[in-house]
């Protein structure tokens, strides 16, 4: 029943979607049946039920382009546009463009107008559960939870957004150039003009207060879905990109409640569970919903039998691997021969230097695996960077201490001060967070630029792109064709 439920779902959502302006490769994902809306949004249920239908958007492709799979494409667009994951080869292609930095200046780009219909599409459903199931019968209680869980995606579209197609903010600084368009009506299809970036961060505190309030006391169902823990965590990461730095380290530590460390086994266990106690949010993919040659670990695992996976496995930046110690857990899944034995891999996987094992499918003939958005370690993290920044070094090596012993028994402690212990942060985050989507955002709200020289990088397969200035255009993602076309009132971004 649970299975029908997503599916049901998926078919009205993605057939009723708004987008401000689309290509018709999206708009042409015609259900072989309907439902209809004004039933799915007119109980406590089917409320849920369409929650479902976002969280299975998250993972599931929604066009004809198999690089196109929800946010874990973002994900992965996100690494492979910074320096940390490493192509050793071009493979058949899939994210080359955007490895070499060609989309986010291309109006016309696929994956530009993906991004920017996705998280309009998913705030649109976001508004529907919000105003038209306003007055949905059921129990209160789920009713709530899913109004809940829609406030948290709308926040978190936002927050996507805003960082890709504007300037970063900037504390203290002058936030009042153009973000994106706010949309608060699924039924609102005019012209818009763009918010800007300070009132899109209003907004975005503004849901995810709304978020928290309904879902406070909230039992947690499972970790596909929202919960308390997870919009404070994305209240930690949304005030640190704000250099808010005390609300960044609050809100990590509300964040992690209830959530341990793994240990060193289980790190190397594949990333693949979404059921791990540190995971606050990730995506179950079941078998009957696998895209299989678009699922993310069909592009980032190290043994699913795809063509991506055989010619262009992902390596690990190898000037960081250079400052991990040998104990740490984190090194060990990376081989600097790229031979892999204890996979047992097949003859036909290319093997190249310093490729990276953390992410494992369920085997080489099946390429579902869970695909992780929130861990306890990212808010360590946050912590330990928020209050370094807010000038509690002593707090913030206390917090990082814990997280690096868990990923080497052997650490004792950090010896760097200053603004080298600053660094020390960035490459236990860097490590950390390896291939879940974090270092092209990372490096945008730090104004630091890209440099993947001293490295492992292929300057023919990056296609020359070894550095960009963090006063690149590029940093802000054009808006795509589409909608400048059909919305006059946006204003196109610097190219």
């Amino acid at each position: 029943m649970k299975n029908i439920k997503i599916l049901i779902t998926s078919l009205i959502i993605t057939s009723s979607i708004f987008i401000t302006s689309c290509s018709e490769d999206f708009l042409n994902t015609e259900p072989s049946q309907s439902v209809d809306e004004s039933l799915v949004l007119s109980t406590a249920d089917g409320l849920m039920s369409a929650i479902n239908g976002m969280h299975r958007n998250m993972y599931y492709r929604q066009n004809s382009s198999q690089g196109q799979n929800g946010y874990t494409s973002q994900m992965i667009i996100a690494d492979v546009m910074a320096e940390d994951v490493v192509f050793p080869s071009t493979g058949n292609n899939w994210f080359v463009s955007q490895l070499r930095w060609l989309d986010a200046a291309n109006v016309n780009a696929s994956s530009v107008a993906y991004a920017w219909n996705f998280w309009y599409s998913m705030n649109k459903n976001a508004n529907k559960i919000i105003v038209k199931g306003a007055n949905a019968t059921g129990d209160s209680d789920t009713k709530e939870r899913a109004f809940g869980e829609a406030y948290a995606y709308k926040a978190f579209g936002y927050f996507q957004l805003v960082q890709l197609y504007a300037k970063r903010y900037v504390k203290g600084g002058d936030n009042s150039n153009l973000g994106i368009v706010l949309r608060d009506d699924s039924e609102d299809n005019d012209p818009k003009e763009r918010a800007t970036v300070e009132e899109v961060y209003q907004e975005i505190w503004k849901n995810l207060n709304k978020a928290e309030e309904l879902l406070e006391g909230k039992k947690v169902i499972n970790n596909s879905h929202f919960s308390i823990n997870n919009v404070y965590g994305l209240k930690a990461r949304v005030a640190l990109v704000q250099q808010d730095y005390e609300n960044a380290s609050k809100y990590a530590v509300l964040a992690r409640e209830n959530h341990s460390l793994m240990d060193e086994r289980t790190y190397k266990s594949g990333f693949n569970d979404y059921t791990n106690d540190e995971w606050m949010w990730g995506i179950n993919i079941v078998s009957d919903q696998s895209d299989y040659f678009g699922n993310f670990m069909a592009y980032m695992s190290r043994n699913y039998n795809s063509t991506n996976i055989r010619q262009n496995p992902k390596a690990f930046n190898s000037a960081l691997y250079a400052k991990l110690a040998d104990t740490d857990v984190r090194k060990q899944l990376i081989d600097p021969t790229g031979k892999h034995t204890d996979l047992d891999l097949p003859s036909n996987y290319s093997k190249f230097p310093y490729t990276s094992q953390k992410f494992l499918s369920i085997s080489t003939g099946d390429s579902r695996g869970d695909v992780v958005f929130m861990r306890a370690a990212e808010m360590y993290l946050i912590e330990a960077e928020a209050k370094y920044l807010s000038g509690d070094e002593a707090g913030s090596k206390s917090i990082l201490t814990e997280l690096a012993q868990k990923r080497d028994s052997s650490f004792t402690g950090f010896t760097t001060t200053g603004s080298a212990y600053l660094e020390d942060i960035y490459i236990q985050r860097r490590a950390e967070l390896w291939g879940e989507g974090f270092r092209w955002f990372d490096l945008k709200r730090l104004g630091k630029k890209l440099d993947r020289t001293g490295a492992n990088h292929n300057s023919t397969v990056t296609n020359g792109v070894m550095t960009i200035e963090s006063t690149d255009n590029r940093w802000q993602w054009l808006i795509p064709q589409s909608e400048i076309n059909s919305n006059p009132l946006i204003v196109q971004n610097p190219s």
